[in-house]
């Protein structure tokens, strides 16, 4: 499923450029992707465009970036405490990155609520750093922003590759 959103935003980053969902899925089977992959590809998406639509609209007006700012200004001395579920399938390495984010000013806490959502939305019985990287990534397209060059390229890094000086 993750190499089919991978496609998806590398192919449709501007979010009014993705087409419907049944030319999508010819799009992604002329590709070659499986069709098992992606369903439960555009499954989660739809999710994923849900869970938005309904920050958005519970936000109320204004630009989408002033509303997740000022969600997240609701309530600065909150604490996210993660359920069993959500420790198991994201593990500590996928927590620690969430939490780095959180405290670099990156991931509003309607973001980190959204990732956590479409984290325990997929398949996987245990998340890995590279899918959960490629979660955020969603969760930042379908708000219709870009996020910074520092924070992108962490989230687009490979840390196997980094030599230690």
């Amino acid at each position: 499923m993750f190499e089919v959103l991978v496609f998806v935003y590398e192919n449709y980053w501007g979010g009014d450029a993705c087409p419907q969902r049944e030319h999508l899925q010819r799009k992604l089977s002329a590709v070659g992707f499986e069709a098992e992959e992606i369903s439960e590809a555009l499954n989660w998406l739809g999710g994923l465009s849900l869970a938005t639509r309904d920050t958005l609209r519970a936000a109320g007006g204004g630009a989408a970036a002033s509303k997740i700012e000022a969600a997240q200004d609701a309530s600065p001395n909150s604490m996210r405490i993660y359920s069993i579920a959500e420790q198991d399938r994201l593990g500590p390495e996928c927590l620690g990155f969430i939490s780095f984010l959180e405290s670099s000013g990156v991931l509003p806490a309607t973001m980190r609520e959204i990732v956590l959502d479409r984290a325990m939305a997929s398949s996987a019985d245990t998340l890995c750093l590279e899918d959960l990287k490629i979660i955020v990534l969603m969760v930042y397209w379908s708000f219709g922003q870009e996020p910074d060059a520092l924070v992108l390229d962490e989230l687009c890094d490979d840390a196997s590759d980094r030599i230690a000086h």
